[in-house]
């Protein structure tokens, strides 16, 4: 699995395709109870538009359980809540999956850091999705 982080997000290499690399994290969210709020079919959209436009799909997802006490901390951090995870194919037929780093989140947003553990739990399951 390659993975690189750049400006707050963390791209991991999936060597599914985009709609098995959703399919698989979709599986895991619910395995563990979280809530798919939306996805988004960036390329579905386009098409639909006569626009041509690489696989891209985002799904919306998360745990009021776990969101609301952060937004209670700091209440900017809503414009990055639910979580998101961005499924996109590159130019090289490259498929990844990226999504915001949870550190870099909370310190956008000044959340204190014993709150970091209700949103960093996601990234093993996204990790998950792509291997």
């Amino acid at each position: 699995m390659s993975t690189s982080a750049q400006n707050g997000l963390i791209h991991l290499a999936s060597k599914y395709s985009v709609d098995e690399t959703l399919r698989r994290l979709e599986e895991l969210l619910q395995q563990k109870g979280l809530t798919t709020f939306a996805k988004v079919d960036h390329s579905g959209e386009a098409a639909k538009v006569g626009l041509e436009m690489r696989p891209t799909k985002l799904l919306i997802f998360g745990s009021p359980k776990a969101g609301t006490p952060l937004m209670q901390a700091s209440p900017s951090l809503a414009i990055d809540l639910p979580l998101k995870a961005l499924f996109w194919q590159d130019a090289d037929s490259n498929v990844w999956l990226t999504y915001n780093d949870p550190t870099y989140l909370m310190r956008r947003h000044d959340v204190p850091s014993e709150l970091l553990p209700n949103i960093a739990g996601a990234s093993a399951l996204l990790e998950k999705a792509v291997s």
